[in-house]
């Protein structure tokens, strides 16, 4: 967490904050000190929530809450525990998505169906995305999660996209968000490749039309600006994972593929979120 969010931050009760330390705290509930995981991280998803709800109330971080409550999400790694999915970045909190790059070889070569992002979008408005994307919730594995985006933002069924996508890794990666706060990202990449006669068509108004994308054309947006930041990564990562990028053609080959597949410096396993003193 930045300094300044946490000085801003209307912490409540259950949280001890250290500011010359630079730490921030769960206090233990009353009772057994070994008491289960499980109950410590439902103590912090409600410590969480309070916070969040209080922030929400003073119009705090508007830039990044909206002054709304959004899906709730994982904390990855650590059992139980949940948080709401746009006040993620304020915490650091690991954040999960599934990316799914709908592409089709015609006489011309490889293209890629790219959607672009409606006008009122509350992140990234207009700016080109991957075919289907979305942050993954607390009661959703990866796969679901794209298959659920697949039908509400491109309309395509569910029987094609269990038949025919494939699972083609996960990026793991550090950015930085429009507000500036620190952003690590896990992002599961999956690929389907359609026929001529398989069109994505919105549905639920985030996504405001597709087009059909030459190589040459996704570069082009790419060299422009044009996507969407964590959709940029994912499509470099389709490029190299296709043989479009190759070492013999790009001088920081191996820089980029390292920057997209970083071990990142925070906790991801339920060992290094919960103990015997309280949660961290």
């Amino acid at each position: 967490m930045l300094p300044e969010t946490v000085k801003q931050m209307p912490w409540t009760d259950d949280f001890e904050v250290d500011h010359e330390a630079c730490t921030v705290r769960l206090r233990p509930t009353q009772g057994d000190s070994s008491e289960p995981d499980a109950k410590k991280a439902s103590h912090l998803t409600s410590a969480f929530a309070q916070v969040i709800d209080k922030a929400i109330e003073d119009k705090l971080f508007i830039s990044v809450l909206n002054a709304t409550h959004s899906e709730k999400f994982k904390i990855l790694g650590a059992p139980h525990i949940e948080i709401e999915r746009f006040a993620g970045d304020l915490f650091g909190i690991v954040a999960r998505g599934a990316h799914l790059t709908v592409y089709t070889n015609t006489l011309e070569g490889m293209k890629i169906w790219v959607p672009r992002r409606s006008a009122d979008s509350f992140t990234f408005p207009n700016k080109l995305d991957t075919t289907v994307a979305g942050g993954v919730p607390s009661h959703q594995s990866p796969f679901e999660n794209v298959a659920q985006e697949a039908d509400e933002e491109a309309s395509l069924p569910a029987d094609l996209i269990k038949r025919g996508v494939r699972s083609a890794g996960v990026l793991t990666y550090i950015g930085l968000s429009k507000q500036g706060f620190v952003a690590p990202d896990v992002v599961y990449v999956y690929d389907l490749e359609v026929n001529g006669d398989v069109t994505p068509t919105p549905k639920d108004g985030e996504v405001k039309e597709f087009y059909l994308m030459s190589i040459e054309e996704v570069k082009a947006a790419l060299a422009n600006d044009e996507f969407k930041t964590n959709s940029a990564v994912v499509m470099l990562d389709f490029f190299i994972r296709h043989g479009i990028i190759t070492a013999e053609q790009e001088e920081n080959f191996v820089e980029i593929v390292t920057r997209m597949h970083r071990r990142l410096p925070f906790p991801v396993t339920p060992d290094q979120y919960l103990d015997r003193k309280g949660i961290s």
